[in-house]
């Protein structure tokens, strides 16, 4: 029952998307209501999956998380793609927000196919780890992107808040490892959730860390150069995870 109404709604988010993708190219009140629609549409999808989420009951919790991350991810790409539209509003079709415009929408439709991929998975004990694990690493890559972006954070935090953040890495490492070698699926599901918060702190703390005001432009570059390769070095991990 869940399932068939999350399938419904996220196909009419789909069509929303759809809407706000040529509202750009359109008049102001079109793009209005199909930001207006986009916003109701996500809000029932919320609800629906949170019921499905209630569903499984609370002896699995780790399931339940995979289950909010994945709708959390599709409001996260549905707000940049609002953002995207306002910024390409009125403009030609070569300009470069018409660009990023597009890549919003590849991102949304992304998250939209992966939660009902989740969903799928959830009624299937066997691929439910799996899942969780292929659900992370699109997050974590969605993640880096932005991190390697050359958009300039909000605030700014010190070094050692961004090596206390590593700590999680390591953390998860661990989980990770055991994980692989149990092959239990409660094991994989864990260290996914895990693995998917660990990694997007450190992401935040290092790219805020390099932007605090005493940090050179030289030692900026290198924190970012280390904050790519440590996010690529623990992909690598899980899809090693993956495979076993």
């Amino acid at each position: 029952c869940y399932r068939e109404n999350i399938l419904k709604t996220a196909k009419a988010l789909v069509e929303d998307t759809k809407l706000l993708v040529s509202g750009a190219a359109s008049s102001q009140d079109k793009l209005a209501q199909a930001a207006q629609s986009s916003a109701n549409t996500i809000t029932q999808l919320a609800e629906v999956v949170k019921l499905g989420a209630a569903s499984l009951g609370s002896d699995d919790p780790e399931t339940q998380v995979v289950l909010i991350n994945a709708i959390k991810d599709v409001a996260k790409a549905l707000s940049d793609l609002i953002s995207a539209t306002k910024g390409a509003a009125s403009k030609p079709a070569d300009d470069p927000s018409m660009y990023q415009l597009k890549g919003a929408a590849k991102v949304m439709v992304t998250n939209v196919t992966s939660l009902l991929k989740t969903v799928k998975a959830v009624e299937d004990e066997a691929t439910r780890g799996t899942r969780a694990l292929e659900a992370t690493i699109e997050y974590i890559k969605q993640e880096l992107t932005v991190f390697q972006s050359s958009e300039v954070p909000e605030k700014t935090s010190s070094p050692e808040e961004s090596i206390r953040m590593t700590k999680g890495i390591t953390m998860a490492t661990a989980k990770a490892v055991a994980a692989g070698n149990s092959c239990r699926q409660e094991d994989v599901i864990a260290t996914a959730n895990l693995s998917r918060k660990a990694v997007a702190d450190m992401l935040t703390a290092c790219k805020q860390a390099s932007y605090h005001p005493d940090v050179s432009e030289e030692v900026r570059e290198r924190a970012l150069r280390f904050g790519t390769e440590c996010t690529l070095g623990y992909l690598e991990l899980l899809e090693h995870v993956l495979l076993v």
